[in-house]
């Protein structure tokens, strides 16, 4: 007899990121010398400031003790501190933050404390994968906002009927965004909300790539609606300092939310890593000019990819955030086929638009995470073979 399972793990669906890791692995076994632009894990370096407090930190003997469950005080106010300087919003750091693993945990204990089995979540498709794994964990039904290229590859929220708005739990949004780097204006958050409290539900917005606006700062959830009970945000320090695998970030906005997220953690008994904190906290202390030079950095990769593709005559988003160029497959190609013919043909790996939904399956997303001569060789080699 074999060992029986959960019933969640009849749910999980393949980690579209690791399995194309296991494709790029056995096309370098074969040989083959693979540019691999699937990947959203930033390849720069934090600042020396953040590496020596984190250096420090380990010297300190009250960091080897497990820290407090809500954070290190002096993490959360430094977190407080970015709001208030960068954003203009005011928070309460003993209330409406916690300090989270990076943003896949807040994800997932936000995820968990606000839908049960049969809810629906709702979130703009192209999307984030992580949203949909979650969503099939929890047993939730997913109501899928079609993002519109014409729209700047935002969904049109006054589309939906309110009828349908009247059975969501809570609304995921993601900006800038991956995989499109697509920006939303402070109206766009705004309606959100407000759509939120005429319908009762939550609005969670996934701040991943803050600081990483290209022409245009990204305004955050608290700052363009307030601090409200209808609204929370995800931050990870991952991308902005180039921290991911040091796994640091924070949940905040509505108190209630927060308060019910923190009880949650608690159970969790995990915290981040004391002198990641200490590093974390120094980093958002900071003036920020790190944060800028890092969206120079993806500014100019960018200007790489895109100008040369487009000089082959692809067509592309033009997207003015995030770490990925968004590209349509030539007429004919689908996403998957399209991504295959590349690695196969040139050397390149990239993301089918069909792990990130359904509305961009006839595209494909490019990370900027790769040198720019290396980018430059990408693009030549997708020329030549394509």
């Amino acid at each position: 007899m074999g060992v029986r399972f959960s019933t969640v793990t009849a749910n999980m669906p393949a980690n579209v990121f690791e399995r194309m890791d296991r494709k790029v692995a056995e096309a370098r076994r074969a040989g083959a010398d693979v540019i691999d632009l699937s990947k959203g894990n930033p390849d720069g370096f934090p600042e020396p400031f953040v590496r020596e407090a984190a250096r420090a930190g380990v010297d300190d003997p009250d960091n080897a003790r497990y820290t407090p469950f809500d954070g290190k005080r002096r993490f959360l106010d430094a977190a407080a501190g970015w709001y208030g300087r960068e954003h203009g919003v005011t928070l309460d750091p003993s209330r409406e933050l916690l300090a989270v693993e990076g943003a896949v945990d807040g994800l997932a204990t936000l995820f968990s404390v606000l839908l049960d089995a049969g809810d629906v979540v709702a979130f703009a498709d192209p999307y984030y994968p992580s949203y949909h794994g979650m969503a099939a964990l929890r047993g939730a039904r997913e109501l899928l906002l079609p993002a519109r290229a014409e729209l700047g590859w935002l969904p049109d929220l006054d589309a939906v009927p309110a009828h349908v708005w009247d059975g969501v739990r809570l609304l995921v949004l993601n900006y800038p965004n991956n995989p499109t780097g697509a920006q939303a204006p402070a109206s766009f958050l705004r309606r959100a909300v407000e759509l939120a409290h005429a319908h009762d539900f939550i609005v969670l917005h996934d701040f991943a790539y803050a600081g990483l606006g290209v022409r245009e700062r990204q305004p955050s959830l608290l700052e363009a609606t307030g601090v409200d009970e209808r609204a929370v945000e995800v931050c990870s320090l991952s991308k902005m300092y180039a921290m991911a695998g040091w796994r640091a970030g924070f949940i905040a906005g509505s108190e209630q939310v927060v308060d019910v997220a923190r009880k949650f953690h608690y159970q969790m008994g995990s915290m981040i890593t004391s002198f990641v904190q200490d590093a974390g906290a120094s980093a958002l202390e900071s003036d920020q000019s790190g944060v800028a030079r890092q969206a120079a950095r993806y500014a100019a990769r960018r200007a790489v990819v895109a100008g040369g593709l487009r000089e082959l005559g692809y067509d592309l988003f033009d997207s003015p955030g995030g770490l990925y160029v968004w590209m349509r497959a030539p007429e004919g190609l689908d996403g998957d086929r399209f991504a295959d013919e590349l690695l196969d043909g040139a050397g390149v790996a990239v993301l089918p638009g069909s792990c990130f939904g359904r509305v961009g399956a006839d595209h494909v997303r490019l990370s900027l995470l790769q040198p720019c001569e290396r980018l430059a060789d990408a693009v030549a080699r997708i020329g030549r073979c394509c």
